[in-house]
């Protein structure tokens, strides 16, 4: 389950584990104009911990989930940017 929320500055997705006998925590997913965090509680430190990414690297995440194991590099169209 998931839910989406349009704030002010970003858009806000919650991933909810709703399978498997372990529950993993939710997964808040932020998008800003020029990167994309994602933030979950650790239960065992009671923190939150964030990775940020930048559009680019989220690009590549989106299309790395589609292709077999390698090393690649994507190249805009009109040129590599």
């Amino acid at each position: 389950m998931f839910t989406i929320e349009h704030e002010f500055d970003s858009t806000v997705i919650t991933l909810v584990d709703e399978e498997g006998p372990h529950l993993g925590e939710d997964v808040i997913i932020n998008a800003f104009d020029d990167c994309v965090t994602l933030e979950q509680h650790e239960p065992t430190t009671d923190r939150v911990m964030r990775v940020t990414l930048s559009i680019s690297q989220l690009r590549d995440l989106a299309a790395a989930l589609d292709l077999p194991e390698g090393v690649y590099k994507l190249v805009r169209e009109g040129g590599e940017h």
